[in-house]
């Protein structure tokens, strides 16, 4: 078992839950998130056999938060969830992820697919799909916020100050909303902001993915239109299934854990 992985001298946190010996399972949380955000799914998980790692991805772990965002590109962020299934001795692992985890579980599953044995995917989609979305729909009204978190300064403020509202309004429960909101107002968001700031820089990339995926999406995510999430498919070359949750908004791992640990086992069955 182990609570801390390292790569290129960065030092990040993790929970490994389970039997060591058992077939792994990586989470990957998204923005503003930390690990935390699978607690509710990590238990479910390990009673069906997984042993699950669940690490604070990078701009979130103290010891791997660099400030420039030319250290944030998913290439970049895709050899931390290799240097985990490394040291944690996982030659294959099931990858899930969340939001901006999602879309970088999508880039691992299709950059290293001998690495990957299935994906599953919540609310965020590939982000191929989004990039031909953009300016095609109304899903750059409803991305409008990335903008603004490439101006210097004034995002970090304003998350210090009133994300827990924010939160709250795109439908998260009040004890998440809080615990996210504090860290925010400690400067424990400024790092993770990166994420969203390395998206303007050149030489992006977008592989399809080959491996078993499951892409799931609810119908009252306020960030992610249908029309966006529907495009997913588009960037999946291996066996596909996309599932839309009636009445749910974005916030799957938190507010509906089992049914998100199904998700992640149906693929296993």
């Amino acid at each position: 078992m182990i609570t801390r992985f390292v790569n290129g001298g960065l030092v990040f946190d993790v929970d490994d839950l389970g039997d060591p010996g058992a077939p792994g399972v990586v989470l990957l949380h998204g923005f503003p998130q930390d690990r935390t955000a699978w607690a509710g799914v990590a238990p479910v998980l390990v009673a069906e056999g997984l042993r699950v790692l669940a690490p604070d991805l990078r701009g979130y772990s103290p010891g791997a938060s660099p400030r420039d965002r030319r250290q944030y590109t998913l290439d970049l962020l895709a050899t931390d969830v290799l240097a985990l299934a490394d040291q944690a001795g996982l030659a294959r692992f099931d990858l899930v992820g969340h939001d901006w985890g999602a879309a970088l579980a999508f880039h691992v599953a299709g950059s290293f697919p001998d690495r990957v044995r299935t994906l599953t995917a919540l609310s965020v989609p590939h982000r191929g799909a989004w990039a031909q979305a953009a300016l095609r729909s109304t899903q750059l009204w409803h991305s409008a916020y990335i903008g603004f978190f490439q101006l210097p300064a004034l995002p970090e403020r304003a998350l210090a100050r009133g994300i827990a509202g924010r939160l709250r309004r795109s439908g998260l429960d009040e004890e998440h909303a809080r615990r996210y909101a504090e860290r925010g107002a400690r400067g424990g968001l400024d790092a993770a902001l990166n994420w969203y700031r390395a998206m303007t820089l050149p030489g992006k990339r977008f592989p399809r993915v080959t491996v078993p995926t499951l892409y799931a999406w609810g119908d009252r995510d306020e960030f992610v239109t249908e029309r966006l999430a529907r495009r997913c498919g588009g960037w999946v070359d291996g066996e596909y299934t996309f599932e839309i949750l009636r009445g749910v908004n974005h916030w799957i791992p938190e507010l509906h854990p089992r049914r998100a640990a199904e998700l992640v086992l149906s693929r296993r069955r």
